[in-house]
This record gives structure tokens, sequence and C-alpha cells, in this order.
């Protein structure tokens, strides 16, 4: 039996973003023979001694690596996860990075494992608009590109309107799950332990041609997800892999959410906006509300709109984006105690966030036989046991 490499017992840890007080006491190694829980660590890490096989366990799920991970010569390379299109923070901790990293792991890896599958199937076909445009040619056409691609119609999108779940996002979502792109929501690794902030990790988009993956942090605002996802989507048509923000500071983000906001909102439909100028922060916020209400998209998207228009200055954009930052943690934290008193069942929740083309991808493999129900589950990022019960209604 080969041995632990105690080098990469380290750098697990680091990757994970644990120090070796947090990481003792995930893993349950506690104090013994006059020594710290951490000193304990710091010697199983120079390979003084070596693990045993439930603190190894432990280590390969709070370090969220494969167990197999421990016994290689060097650590791996990092998985390409693409460009880091992200303006980040001053402060923000390295845990929550590692909790982004692990993410885009996972999703690469679920990819990879359905591109496979398509390949395998002679199901494999090359979507012609993934890495299709060139972002010299402008915001605009880009926006005319998506819409063809997608038949999408704003005023089908906006009927969806009403209590309860994003129906616009719905609809948009079905058009780009029709046109090739698997849409995932996920905003934590599995438990509200792991929530990753809006911050560090809005969207990422996968360009494969054969199997184009977006990814929505669910954490966001449901009224954003539309904007994330047709942000998410330009980049697939710019054919660029990689993880976005939530702060647009660069000029392909800055690019990606003029697009966004121009299927959305149109231009035209602020131009009797002009007087918000030189309006108060209330009045501003009270005109915002109007605009968004009846559009099915996000006070802070209507905002932002207004000022890439020039019909607000950036100060009250500052302003009025904080205050629904606020208002948006708060109506979270409401919205969580509501969750653990009476939420949906857990087949309904992991069925939305995994989205229809998913599902029915599963589902189709499983009833020929092309796919084990150990491989779907990890495809579906759920436990082998739970895959028949989620992918029944799939047709």
């Amino acid at each position: 039996m080969p041995k632990v490499n105690p080098a990469i017992l380290h750098w697990a840890r680091e990757t994970a973003g644990l120090t070796l007080e947090e990481a003792a006491e995930k893993v349950g190694i506690g104090p013994a023979r006059g020594m710290t829980g951490a000193d304990r660590l710091s010697m199983l890490e120079r390979g003084d001694t070596e693990p045993s096989r439930p603190v190894l366990l432990k280590m390969a799920n709070q370090y969220r690596r494969p167990l197999l991970t421990f016994y290689m010569a060097e650590p791996p390379q990092p998985v390409a996860s693409g460009q880091d299109f992200r303006t980040l923070p001053e402060h923000y901790a390295q845990r929550d990075e590692a909790l982004v990293s692990a993410l885009l792991r996972e999703v690469r890896a679920r990819q990879e494992m359905v591109r496979s599958l398509l390949e395998t199937e002679d199901e494999a076909v090359q979507l012609p608009f993934v890495g299709s445009f060139d972002r010299r040619d402008g915001a605009d056409a880009l926006a005319d590109k998506i819409i063809r691609t997608l038949s999408f119609d704003l005023q089908d999108f906006r009927r969806g309107q009403g209590p309860g779940a994003p129906k616009g996002f719905a609809y948009l979502r079905e058009r780009v799950e029709a046109a090739g792109i698997f849409v995932l929501l996920i905003g934590n690794l599995g438990s509200h332990h792991s929530a990753l902030n809006i911050e560090l990790f809005r969207g990422f988009a996968l360009a494969d041609p054969v199997a184009p993956f977006v990814v929505i942090n669910d954490q966001d605002s449901d009224t954003a997800w539309s904007f994330t996802l047709l942000h998410e989507l330009a980049h697939i048509f710019l054919g660029q892999t990689g993880v976005s923000g939530s702060k647009a500071g660069t000029p392909v983000e800055i690019f990606c959410n003029d697009v966004a906001g121009r299927v959305l909102l149109p231009a035209a439909e602020l131009a009797q906006q002009y007087d918000l100028r030189d309006a108060p922060q209330a009045e501003v916020i009270s005109r915002i509300a109007g605009i968004a209400a009846n559009r099915q998209v996000s006070n802070s998207m209507v905002a932002y709109k207004l000022f890439r228009e020039g019909l607000i200055s950036h100060e009250m954009w500052a302003a009025v984006t904080s205050f629904y930052r606020q208002q948006w943690l708060q109506n979270r934290n409401a919205a969580r105690v509501q969750e653990n008193d009476r939420g949906p069942s857990y087949y309904v929740v992991r069925r939305h966030r995994l989205g229809d083309r998913l599902l029915k991808l599963s589902r189709r493999m499983l009833t020929e036989g092309a796919l084990s129900p150990s491989k779907a589950a990890a495809i579906l990022g759920v436990k082998p046991s739970n895959v028949y019960a989620l992918t029944e209604t799939a047709a």
C-alpha cells in the first residue's frame, strides 16, 4: 500500500484556505500527549507520523480533494478554469477563494463527463455560435446575435410576472438550453456553511463548443439571474471560459454587462428618464422600482443601465447600489428563516438548480444503459441513491 505524501497534505490544506488550527478542528485532530491539535497536524504534514484512514477520509472531505490525491508523488497541476474576469474586493478570505476554486474544479469535471458522454454516444454537435463573435463589433451587434440565436422574445420574457419563482428567468433559461447550453444554479458546495459570496463569484462560463456550461450563483437575488445568464452567454459567444464577480471593473466585463442590458432593457425605454440627472436619491429609487416592476429585472440592473446611459451620475449609482445591496441582504436572511420553516422538497430544489437539459440527458442515458447510476450521480452532483428519484420527471 503506497504511503501518503506529507507534502500533499500541506498543499491540500493551504489550497483549501485553512490554517493548521482550523483544519485540525475540522478533521477531528484534538490535543493529545501534551500537544495541540495543530501541532499534531503539523507532524502529519512533515511526515513524522502517518494519518489514520478515518482522518484521511475527513481530510479528503474538508479539503475537497479526491482521496487518491494524497498518494500522488507531487501536488497536481491546477485545473485550467479559464480566465479570471473578476475585480476582487481589497480584503477577502482565502477560504472563500478556495471554495470558488473547488466549485470551478467540480463544474469542469462534470462538464468533461457530459462532453465525453455525448462523444461516446455520437451525439456531439459543434455549436456554431461558441466563440463566433469579435468584441470589436460592439455590444449592440452581439445583443442582436444572441436574440436571433435564442429566438428570444422580450415580451414573452416579461409576461412571466407575478409572485414566486422568476418566470422570466425560466423562459430565458429554456431558450438558452434549447440552443445547447447547460445552465446550472449553484451557490454553495453542499451546505449553507459553504455559501459563495457573489463578490467573489457571480457566474462562470465554460465556452466548450460541444457542451458549454453556464453556472449562476443562486445566492444572488433571483431577479438578477437573467442578467447574469446573459452576461455569461456573452462570454460564450466571445469564446471565453472564465469566472465573473459582481463588480465589472474590466473592459470585457463592462462589455458583457452592456450586452445583457441591451437584451433585457433597450435604451429607448429609458429615454424619458432624462430628468433623473438632478433628482434626489429617494426619487431615483422610486423611479427605478417602477421601471423594474414589469420588466422581470432587478432594481440593481436598472440602476446600472441608467448609469451607463448617462441618466444618473456615478455617485448616485454607487449610492442606490449600496441601498439595494443592504435591502437584498435583509431579504435573504428573512428568506432563509422561511425556508427552514417550510421550504420546498429536496428534489424540487435540486431539479431547479440542475435545469431541464442536464436532467433530461441523464434520464435518457440512464434508460438507454449508456450511463451508470454512479456516473449519473457524479454528473448531477448527488448521491447515487438519489439519481432515479431526481430524474423520474425528466422526459
